[in-house]
């Protein structure tokens, strides 16, 4: 409770400094007459951490591909602006979006109670499931998670799940799913809880790897958007919609997603 409150006094403190400062560029949304305005004019930036495969990563010339940069990008273009990608560490994209530093975050992200506290969301777009990955002959199985060192991605919900059930003192939280899998790899945990889209990516990387058959959670996907940007998250879902409707949503889904 402590940490939600720190979170939401946070974002209040934020908010009120944007207004004191008087930036050119208001936090999108922030005109009151419902008008649809953004950071920067033209622009959508979208915090993201390109390290989430086949979310958001990179190719090999540097370029942001992957799920959420091509529904970004659609998106984007529905409503006549340029996305532009801001690539953090995962903890801080969720808070470039409580922070006016981006207008929206897609990175996997996850709806849950302790978020919608600190920002909206979009209507789901992906469901995703929370999955365990262990080394191929493991003895570790959903029952007895409790007695094993768990690795995860720091500030994802596998990690806030599993210190929930299990304490922090059998869950290590890594910068990234690849440095919590290689933590695996090298016997320094038993197992790593992660997405599992990204899960199958770091499996075929790593031969010995496995993904056990019962998931850890199952949850659903969606857009983080500013607080106070009702117009936003508005426009957001009218897009969603037609992206939707005809297609466009899935198809990314499948081009990156084995059926």
């Amino acid at each position: 409770m402590k940490k939600i409150v720190s979170i939401v006094l946070a974002a209040l403190l934020c908010m009120s400094l944007f207004a004191a400062c008087g930036n050119d560029a208001a936090p999108a949304g922030n005109n009151g007459d419902g008008t649809l305005t953004t950071l920067s004019a033209g622009k959508l930036i979208m915090a993201t951490n390109a390290e989430f495969p086949p979310y958001e990563m990179t190719d090999d010339d540097g370029n942001y591909i992957g799920i959420d940069v091509e529904i970004a990008t659609a998106i984007a273009k529905k409503l006549g602006l340029e996305l532009e990608i801001m690539d953090v560490a995962f903890d801080a994209a969720l808070l470039a979006v409580q922070e006016g530093k981006s207008d929206i975050v897609m990175a996997g992200v996850t709806v849950n109670d302790e978020r919608k506290l600190v920002m909206n969301f979009s209507d789901t777009y992906a469901t995703g499931k929370q999955v365990i990955i262990v080394k191929e002959g493991s003895d570790v199985t959903l029952e007895n998670l409790g007695e094993k060192m768990i690795g995860t991605q720091r500030g994802t919900t596998g990690n806030i799940y599993s210190t929930d059930d299990y304490g922090e003192d059998h869950v290590t939280a890594y910068d990234n799913g690849a440095t919590a899998v290689q933590a695996l790899v090298n016997g320094q945990m038993d197992c790593v809880i992660i997405d599992n889209a990204p899960a199958e990516e770091f499996v075929k990387a790593n031969p010995g790897l496995k993904i056990l058959e019962t998931e850890y959670v199952v949850e659903d996907y969606a857009i983080g958007i500013a607080k106070n940007n009702v117009a936003l998250k508005d426009a957001i879902n009218a897009a969603l919609k037609d992206l939707t409707a005809d297609g466009t949503v899935q198809g990314i889904l499948d081009k990156y997603i084995a059926a």
